[in-house]
């Protein structure tokens, strides 16, 4: 596992014979948080981004299980990582208050999402410059 500005690759365990392979992803136990929710995207075309926003709360597993992307995470003091997801045993771990743009979908891209928060508009800072004011006054 790689780490990079709280953001954090992480490697799941492939089981499989020669019918194909599965992969288990838990929480509390393949990621850091219990599992409030799940969301897909897919059919988002190669120049579309998606994201560009950061959460107060809700952290994230991302897991491209077919296809590829690519995320770019942001901790809004400079720092930045770019992961390429491209492989369904691997995964980002993504933590609070990190600002994600995922893009370059392939075409048959299905990005999984896991969230530690059920949905909540008011948790999310879409506005990347409001998102900077408050890191620089919660985080000095």
């Amino acid at each position: 596992m790689s780490k990079h500005i709280g953001a954090q690759m992480l490697e799941f365990s492939q089981n499989g014979d020669d019918r194909g392979h599965l992969v288990v992803v838990e929480g509390m136990k393949d990621i850091p948080f219990d599992i409030a929710r799940i969301f897909y995207i897919y059919g988002s075309a190669n120049d579309v981004v998606r994201g560009q926003h950061a959460n107060r709360k809700s952290q994230f597993v991302l897991i491209n299980v077919a296809g590829s992307c690519k995320v770019k995470v942001q901790d809004g003091k400079g720092n930045e990582a770019v992961f390429v997801l491209n492989r369904p045993h691997t995964g980002i771990y993504l933590p609070a208050m990190l600002w994600k743009d995922m893009y370059d979908f392939s075409a048959d891209s299905v990005l999984l999402c896991l969230a530690s928060e059920h949905y909540d508009t008011t948790e999310y800072i879409r506005n990347y410059d409001e998102y900077i004011a408050i890191i620089d006054e919660e985080m000095p």
